[in-house]
């Protein structure tokens, strides 16, 4: 996927699901040339799950979740909530990891094309209270670009690899 930032001029969700694509193209580059064995070293002791492999199998989940999760009538695939927020990577290659993200973002989008930004959540988790799509958007934007701080710090200490 291509970065495109939306127009100036943009109307709301073109703006927000632009951005929201814009941080999804950049998990890709963070990931790309990463040796493959380096995907899945830990780096700090305290949180033996934040790999490089983790964070885009989270995000995949992430993506799972909200999208799929909120509105599973639109979803193409029955909807099952991970405990583990997707952390777990089974020891799964990171290239099916980026892919498999990639194919829950285009399904997500499939979503999102169908609702309007006022929809509200089909399936809100008991300790929630029910959000817009609007909302959701802007909340999934917020968690990538958090987690490609993540990968930013990782990829940097594994490899030296830096830029956005």
């Amino acid at each position: 996927m291509e970065r495109v930032f939306p127009a100036g001029a943009a109307d709301e969700r073109e703006v927000l699901t632009g951005f929201l694509d814009w941080q999804r193209a950049t998990v890709r580059r963070k990931v790309d040339g990463l040796p493959p064995e380096l995907a899945d070293r830990a780096l700090l002791s305290t949180s033996p799950r934040m790999t490089i492999a983790g964070v885009v199998s989270h995000l995949r989940q992430t993506e799972y979740d909200w999208f799929a999760g909120s509105f599973p009538s639109f979803a193409d695939t029955t909807f099952a909530r991970d405990q583990d927020g997707g952390w777990p990577t089974g020891g799964r290659a990171i290239a099916d990891l980026v892919s498999d993200y990639e194919a829950e973002c285009a399904h997500s989008r499939r979503i999102v094309a169908q609702l309007t930004l006022d929809a509200i959540q089909q399936f809100t988790p008991p300790q929630f209270t029910p959000v817009s799509l609007r909302w959701i958007l802007t909340h999934l934007i917020e968690e990538t670009a958090r987690h490609l701080g993540h990968l930013d710090i990782l990829r940097e200490q594994l490899d030296g690899t830096r830029g956005y």
